[in-house]
């Protein structure tokens, strides 16, 4: 089974890397070969991989917000995630 990950090697991982680990989780759950207990550990590390992708692709749309609605046009603007 799968190690669960603590919160900081969760926010090391890249986008790329947290949906590559998400699909592991689910084809683990899907195949049903998984405990009860097993089971509710991968689940639970799906939902953090779900939401650290989310958290990366909202970073992400920020940043292209910022690109397109500059005051004089099309401009680059260095994003600074709040942290929560």
């Amino acid at each position: 089974m799968a190690e669960m990950l603590s919160g900081q090697e969760k926010k090391e991982l890249t986008y790329e890397e947290a949906a590559n680990e998400l699909e592991k989780a689910i084809a683990l759950l899907e195949k049903g070969d998984l405990s009860l207990e097993q089971s509710i550990q991968v689940f639970e590390k799906a939902i953090g991989l779900v939401r650290l992708c989310n958290m990366k692709l909202d970073e992400v749309e920020k940043k292209i917000t910022m690109l397109v609605e500059g005051k004089d046009g099309v401009r680059e603007t260095e994003f600074e995630p709040d942290g929560g």
